[in-house]
């Protein structure tokens, strides 16, 4: 008998619905996983709410990120073998007890890393990874700013730009939130519940402005965010946890000094074998020598999803959330 969260329309957190499905079946090239832990995405609530649109339509199950254990496998893989303990990012139909999963698409887990840690970290830290080395190449010297600098990608990129010896500035919207971004490695915080964040980055910068914005908030931080960039630099905006940016202009680039931005996307970048077994190979690194600390800030039982839910767009979590089926 397997449990998963299905959603038969988008919509609000009430469309998530704890129910029986057939236990899946591993075809040619997939293994079946067992999950032991489930990470919780911003990314989960756009393909309830529709923002995103669903593969395959309704019902749907949701869920970019797990960890567990392999019960069995398909005709032709070898990567895996039943027992084996891995976890994966970028393949949806995580809120489930079992799911069936292409093998090229997971990774095996260290020793040292336990499954919560391993559901709370891979889609975030390896969004954090190709962020940092691959969108913008950040090292020693650099600075950055990151919105949302106590969520769970935030949290993670902190604490790997100051092991690259950057600068990093996060934005927060509490005095709590501040404190924990303050101890996983920016160097300044502003929370612009209080403060212009523009004003704040201007003045931190002596009026140059940073190298990179990380911007995963969307509406509510444009265009505000190019007006913290240094001329030539560059803007990543890669969520929209406050709605979708609209009326963007190429205008805006270049009145505000010949700027960058760029849409990336995770899945584009861990999107063949090689690239997603560096990713994560650089990633399970940072983590095993304690570059990097993964916070898992509240777990929630699967069937409470659609609290966890709430609790997210609410902005009363902080790091990693894991749901535990």
């Amino acid at each position: 008998m397997t449990h998963a969260i299905v959603q038969d329309e988008t919509g609000g957190p009430d469309v998530l619905s704890y129910r029986e499905v057939p236990d899946p079946v591993a075809g040619p090239g997939e293994i079946v996983v067992r999950h032991t832990a489930i990470g919780l995405n911003y990314l989960d609530t756009y393909f309830r709410k529709g923002l995103y649109p669903a593969p395959g339509g309704m019902p749907l199950t949701i869920g970019n990120e797990a960890a567990g254990v392999v019960e069995s496998i398909g005709d032709g893989v070898t990567l895996f073998a039943p027992g084996d303990r891995v976890a994966y990012a970028g393949s949806i139909g995580a809120y489930s007890q079992r799911r069936a999963i292409e093998a090229d698409k997971v990774v095996a887990i260290p020793e040292g890393v336990s499954d919560e840690m391993a559901a709370a970290m891979m889609l975030k830290g390896m969004t954090a990874r190709y962020l940092l080395k691959e969108v913008y190449k950040v090292e020693k010297g650099s600075t950055i700013l990151y919105h949302a600098a106590a969520g769970g990608v935030g949290l993670i990129m902190g604490q790997w730009a100051k092991a690259l010896g950057a600068t990093a500035i996060g934005t927060v919207s509490s005095a709590e939130k501040a404190e924990l971004a303050k101890a996983n490695g920016y160097a300044h915080v502003i929370n612009y519940s209080d403060d212009n964040f523009v004003e704040a980055v201007k003045t931190l910068t002596d009026g140059k402005g940073v190298d990179v914005v990380y911007d995963s908030i969307g509406k509510d931080t444009y265009p505000s965010s190019l007006d913290c960039l240094r001329p030539m630099g560059m803007w990543a905006t890669f969520g929209q946890s406050s709605g979708v940016i609209e009326n963007f202009s190429l205008g805006d680039l270049a009145s505000r000094g010949s700027l960058f931005a760029t849409r990336p996307s995770l899945f584009v970048y861990i999107g063949t074998r090689p690239r997603l077994e560096a990713n994560a190979a650089d990633l399970f690194k940072m983590v095993a020598d304690g570059s990097v600390k993964i916070e898992i800030g509240q777990t929630f039982p699967l069937e409470k999803a659609a609290d966890a839910h709430r609790a997210l767009e609410g902005r009363k979590t902080t790091g990693s959330t894991v749901l535990v089926p």
